[in-house]
């Protein structure tokens, strides 16, 4: 076991990364965050901040000397400095992890040679194969970029076929994933906790609401049935079990309207989704991720109260700071900001959390704020 007085290096510094510090911190280790950008949330805050890009020779030997152990907080580290530190340093999750979950295209074909459900999909790596996708996938579909995008970003709507070659000339001609939308009933969420010796702890199964491609809002317990809300987190574990996964895992899904299960997205991190497990379990997500990482025991998941997470996006700010008097005068709430420079559309700045069941009530508190 890593135990507290050590040093945890962080890949990546935004508000994941910025969160994980807060809880190691707490737990008494010391952190360093890799992060290009001179005012990153967990630079900020982090016991060091090494500002240089991810393959910096010289970060990777601090990192590599001082540090007992290494993570990420998001999907888009290259994996060749994941695997140039775990030559010197355990580095969970591992590149190989990671490096299927930064494609989609390597996703899916993942998800489906282990036989689980997603959308009807079909890639298009050049014009040549659009004709044969649009015959494969019904429409409308959404056509998404192989990599890089995230939060809505890199996709495209496509109500027919004959729309397809103008939205993939909009994505750059790259790689790309043709994916059928789904009639939805529900978006849900796990995430999961998987160590080194390959057990596995899963939180609450979350409910998701998604504006524009961004999640808006989180209700935990989701309203599932148990039959159902265990297939999801047995699915979850399978995925990280065939990854061979250490650390932190969500797996978000799809129910469409005839019920069926389907994995949407692998994220190889701790997750906007599981936010709610800051306030509303006995363990958070973070430093659940920390425990993986240091080969500590499993916190306790249990929930603790019923809770609504919303998030609040840069569009809030305006002309000026959001109405944070009105959240503030609420007993049950739970007010978190990440601590970025510039307010931008579509920018998640923060979150709040409602400690109730009462979903109504949460999303009149998040209407006062502007």
């Amino acid at each position: 076991m890593i135990l507290p007085g050590a040093t945890i290096g962080m890949l990546g510094g935004g508000q994941l990364g910025r969160m994980f510090t807060v809880a190691a911190q707490t737990l008494g280790y010391r952190i360093i965050v890799l992060d290009p950008d001179p005012r990153s949330p967990a630079g900020r805050i982090a016991d060091e901040h090494l500002q240089a890009d991810y393959g910096n020779k010289s970060a990777l030997q601090q990192l590599a000397q001082e540090c007992a152990a290494v993570t990420t907080e998001f999907e888009n580290i290259p994996a060749a400095t994941l695997r140039q530190l775990a030559k010197h340093v355990p580095v969970r999750p591992a590149a190989e992890a990671v490096e299927i979950a930064q494609n989609r295209i390597r996703e899916k074909n993942f998800i489906r040679d282990l036989d689980l459900q997603t959308a009807t999909f079909a890639v298009i790596t050049e014009y040549e194969e659009i004709d044969s996708a649009c015959q494969a996938v019904l429409f409308p579909a959404i056509l998404k970029l192989a990599e890089l995008g995230y939060d809505g970003k890199g996709q495209v709507v496509v109500n027919e076929a004959s729309a397809v070659k103008a939205a993939f000339e909009t994505l750059g001609e790259l790689p790309c994933v043709l994916e059928e939308k789904i009639a939805l009933k529900k978006e849900i969420s796990v995430i999961l906790a998987r160590n080194s010796k390959g057990e596995s702890c899963c939180f609450p199964v979350a409910e998701n609401e998604h504006r524009n491609g961004i999640l808006h809002k989180t209700i935990v317990p989701a309203s599932l049935d148990e039959a159902l809300s265990t297939r999801a987190q047995q699915t979850a574990v399978c995925l990280a079990d065939a990854l061979n996964y250490c650390g932190v895992l969500a797996v978000e899904f799809f129910i469409s309207q005839q019920g069926e299960l389907l994995v949407n997205e692998i994220a190889p991190r701790t997750h906007n989704s599981g936010h709610f497990t800051i306030d509303a379990c006995i363990t958070s997500q973070f430093e659940q991720q920390l425990r993986m990482v240091c080969d500590l025991p499993f916190g306790d998941v249990q929930l603790r109260s019923p809770i609504v997470m919303l998030n609040l996006l840069g569009d809030l700010w305006q002309e000026k700071d959001p109405a944070w008097e009105k959240l503030l005068d609420v007993p049950k709430i739970k007010l978190h900001l990440y601590g970025k420079h510039e307010a931008r559309p579509g920018r998640k700045m923060g979150h709040f959390c409602y400690l109730s069941e009462d979903a109504e009530q949460a999303e009149t508190l998040f209407a006062a704020l502007s």
